[in-house]
């Protein structure tokens, strides 16, 4: 029977408009064992592509026979085929679920093969890592079928989507719940951009830890500084205590003060560091399930510090694989692992050497990759200079937003204490000195003849 069902597959395509639109995107032509299968499949889709309809048998010989990769052998082979894929009567609903079992059973045979040839080394770009998220993938093969919402029928329900009350985790800063109408979503994948220094683990430290006190669960990930070293900062942050100073706290004060804290708040806070480039979505989804499992714990977010310096489940790090392609597709683990666990991870990543010094950054100074623009919900640049530090501000400009018109409040300030790692809100005189428009306008002239772009040389994000 096995045998049988691609021929039948091949007979639907060419003859049955609804069952081809209906199966044509989720048939990859690998599926087909046989050579005339699949390449007959190709032309078929080809012509439906390129034409939207669907070809005549004698379009499909003049096609073939355009075709350099095949033999006269496997030509004569074809035509044969062809002949016989005529109308079939088979009942129409049969026909989709058995197209539909029959690719999930080809996917998963050929995940499986592709993993034993990575597992024997003899895959030269993925590594064993890959194996489980290839396996996934394949058992995930299905029909999507959702057909699309009907704008007049479904009014109740999108009247309904609307009013819902979304799950959201909200800031303890004034500009960043405005620009996300109220905090980051489950789901989402969200951004800091900045160069080394300026302050990407200062705001997630300090995001977490109001996350915390807010009696959520959160689990911080790192990949550049120690576990210690991130309960420090978090410390100094929580305990209003100078960084500095934190071991200089009589014992008595230090557990005085985690004690008034713990009684505070019904959240977790949980610290794991791996080494730099050498964890991935894996290795993140098995320590998900391993807290559960053993401490009956469920972070409602995730922080990653950070983005960059994260390994890939599809790729090696040591392989020949282009920058754009493994940053994207690390971008894309961690947004597909938001989306599987059904939370909000917040992350990182480094500037380019343009941007570290740029007075206007923008998504072209992404470091080593645009797909991680391309993929995140939210992105945002933290810019400092010497005013600004100066002034104990560091600037924040939005860089794409999906929760919101990224127009407005593009600019705004908010206060920053190194020493105690915090973040804070600026009085609104702070806010009226930036200009907030996304253009070349924001460079106007001053009173003083300088214009913004000359105040602001020192920029560095």
């Amino acid at each position: 029977m096995a045998e049988r069902v691609p021929l039948t597959i091949l007979k639907n395509l060419l003859n049955r408009e609804e069952y081809t639109r209906k199966v044509l995107p989720f048939i990859k032509a690998e599926y087909f064992e046989e050579r005339t299968d699949k390449v007959i499949f190709e032309e078929i889709g080809s012509f439906i592509t390129k034409y939207d309809s669907l070809p005549l048998k004698e379009v499909l010989f003049i096609e073939l026979e355009k075709r350099t990769d095949i033999t006269q052998d496997e030509f004569k082979l074809c035509e044969q085929l062809i002949a016989t894929l005529d109308p079939s009567d088979v009942d129409f609903q049969w026909a989709i679920d058995t197209t539909e079992e029959w690719c999930k059973e080809r996917a998963i045979y050929l995940a499986l093969m592709e993993s034993i040839k990575i597992a024997d080394g003899q895959d030269e770009k993925k590594g064993r890592d890959a194996i489980p998220s290839i396996l996934s993938d394949a058992l995930a093969v299905s029909f999507d079928n959702h057909v699309g919402h009907d704008y007049i029928d479904d009014y109740q329900d999108r009247y309904a989507y609307y009013h819902r009350v979304e799950s959201k985790i909200p800031f303890d800063l004034e500009y960043f719940n405005k620009i996300t109408a109220g905090g980051v979503s489950n789901k989402t994948l969200n951004i800091a951009l900045a160069g080394t220094g300026v302050g990407k683990s200062l705001f997630m430290c300090h995001f977490a830890s109001s996350v915390l006190v807010a009696g959520k669960n959160v689990l911080y990930i790192t990949l550049e500084m120690a576990e210690e070293k991130i309960a420090e900062r978090i410390d100094a942050n929580l305990l209003n205590t100078n960084i500095r100073e934190i071991s200089e706290l009589p014992k008595s004060t230090f557990f005085k003060k985690i004690n008034a804290l713990s009684s505070r708040t019904s959240g977790k806070l949980i610290v794991k560091e791996y080494p730099t480039a050498s964890a991935h979505v894996g290795h993140f989804r098995s320590l998900l399930n391993e807290l559960a499992l053993k401490k009956s714990f469920r972070p409602d977010i995730i922080f990653i510090d950070y983005l960059n310096i994260c390994a890939s489940s599809r790729y090696r790090s040591a392989v020949n694989v282009n920058s754009y392609s493994y940053v994207k597709a690390i971008a894309e683990e961690l947004r597909g692992l938001a989306v599987e666990f059904d939370l909000p991870i917040v992350s990182a990543t480094q500037t380019t050497r343009s941007g570290f010094t740029s007075s206007d950054p923008n998504l072209t100074d992404t470091s080593e990759s645009f797909g991680l623009p391309a993929t995140a919900d939210l992105m945002f640049a933290l810019i400092s200079s010497e005013e600004l530090e100066q002034l104990g501000q560091i600037m924040v400009k939005q860089l794409k937003n999906r929760y919101n018109d990224p127009t407005i409040n593009k600019r705004f300030v908010i206060g920053i204490d190194r020493a105690k790692m915090r973040l804070y809100d600026c009085e609104q005189s702070a806010q009226d000195d930036i200009l907030d428009k996304g253009d070349e306008e924001e460079y106007n002239n001053n009173d003083d003849g300088k214009s913004s772009k000359a105040k602001f040389s020192d920029f560095k994000f």
